[in-house]
């Protein structure tokens, strides 16, 4: 386990326990850039990474990056592969965050690394995962002599993701046949007009499922409903709680749609008793709101914090950034999340905050975010992190990694090459 004090992890071993901060474990976890920048002068540094790519210690597996960051880590650590390559055997876990450090240390050039992931497609138990995620990146002289191995290994199975490589590219000579195209169910009440469809839903003698049917036939029309037609959508909203204590599914969808035309009803709905009702007053003043509503947006993102969540900033960090300095009451709370957060798909959003609310002492932060583990964390370094000699030297780096992101890689020769 982790050192304690820190927060509880993401996934389903709730013993588990994010590192202090203040340690090297702990922003390794969280994929903070000073982790990466501190590691090479710590004994502890290989221990340390190999262990998050045992355990994956991403807060959401979906969305959180860490993979490039850990390879990067292995790379210029000098670190052995052959611990990496024993976790292409363990669990799920283990083998999907070894299989995709491997992968990008082969497209820097590591042929240890390319064999390890070859000679897994070749007899490992999840080799076929591996197998489309090699196709998709790797240039295809690394991949197509596995024909043969991997026709042997299709005996009985089909692959489930047919319309990529490496199976478009040897379709006709596996014999593979496109499966069939299942699209979205028929919208069954496609031939009623808006009125209709808002005569139904107002109706409270029809069944929940009915008017939720009528919902998403509206959000779900081309062309879109005008927001003057959806009008009267506004007043019927307070009704349309659901009986589990949320909203009537396809709501939120249907209310996008009218956009800053919900604005001044939002405003009522956000002070009442009804959760469902109050957090959809901040779905829409968090993408519409004005100066206004800026104490209502401050006090959702508060809310988020005392309810100790690590996620669901995002919208609001960078709708507090539209009101500049006027957001100050939120800088501390944006500066604690850039420091703790580990679901680090946010952490752009923190920075763009304090960039437009109070970019004081943000250079140091620049710097060290050339290193993070987020692409959209780096695009921003990369365009405002002070100019000097270490930051050319890093620029020029991210510029050459064929392990680098190719947006960041682009933005970073775009830079070195302009005038001082």
């Amino acid at each position: 386990m982790s050192g304690g004090g820190g927060e509880a992890g993401g996934g389903d071993d709730q013993d588990w326990r994010y590192a202090p901060v203040t340690t090297l474990e702990g922003l390794l976890q969280r994929g903070r850039g000073l982790g990466a920048m501190l590691a090479p002068d710590d004994p502890e540094a290989a221990r340390l990474v190999l262990d998050c790519i045992r355990r994956d210690c991403r807060w959401d597996t979906l969305v959180d990056q860490r993979h490039r960051y850990l390879a990067r880590l292995v790379r210029d650590l000098g670190l052995p592969l052959a611990p990496v390559t024993a976790l292409l055997a363990g669990g799920r876990t283990e083998h999907e965050s070894a299989a995709e450090v491997l992968r990008l240390l082969a497209l820097a050039g590591s042929g240890e690394a390319r064999e390890a992931l070859r000679a897994y497609i070749r007899s490992g138990e999840r080799w076929m995962s591996v197998l489309e995620s090699v196709a998709g990146s790797w240039p295809v002289a690394d991949w197509d002599d596995l024909l043969e191995p991997v026709r042997a290994r299709l005996v009985g199975e089909e692959p489930e993701l047919w319309g990529q490589e490496p199976w478009l590219r040897w379709r006709d000579q596996l014999g593979l046949v496109a499966p069939p195209v299942v699209g979205r169910k028929p919208d069954a009440l496609a031939g009623l007009d808006t009125g209709r469809l808002l005569a139904l839903i107002a109706d409270p003698g029809r069944p929940e499922g009915d008017r939720s049917d009528a919902l998403w036939s509206l959000s779900r029309r081309a062309p879109r409903p005008s927001a003057g037609t959806l009008a009267p959508l506004l007043a019927l909203v307070p009704s349309l709680g659901a009986r589990d204590g949320r909203e009537i599914s396809g709501l939120r969808r249907a209310v996008a749609l009218l956009g800053a035309t919900a604005v001044p009803a939002a405003r009522d709905w956000a002070g009442s008793g009804e959760r469902w009702l109050a957090s959809l007053a901040l779905d829409v003043l968090t993408a519409h709101g004005e100066l206004q509503d800026l104490p209502v947006l401050l006090a959702g993102f508060r809310a988020l914090r005392a309810r100790r969540e690590w996620c669901g900033y995002q919208a609001f960090a960078l709708a507090l950034a539209g009101f500049g300095p006027a957001a100050a009451e939120a800088v501390p709370l944006l500066r604690l999340l850039w420091l703790r957060n580990p679901h680090s798909y946010e952490r752009a959003s923190y920075l763009t905050a304090l960039a437009a609310i109070d970019p004081s002492g943000l250079d140091q932060v620049y710097l060290q975010s050339l290193w993070d583990c987020e692409s959209d964390v780096r695009l921003l370094a990369v365009a405002s992190a002070p100019d000097g000699p270490r930051v050319r030297e890093r620029l020029a780096g991210l510029r050459d990694d064929p392990i680098e992101h190719p947006a960041v890689r682009a933005a970073a020769a775009e830079r070195l090459a302009a005038p001082d």
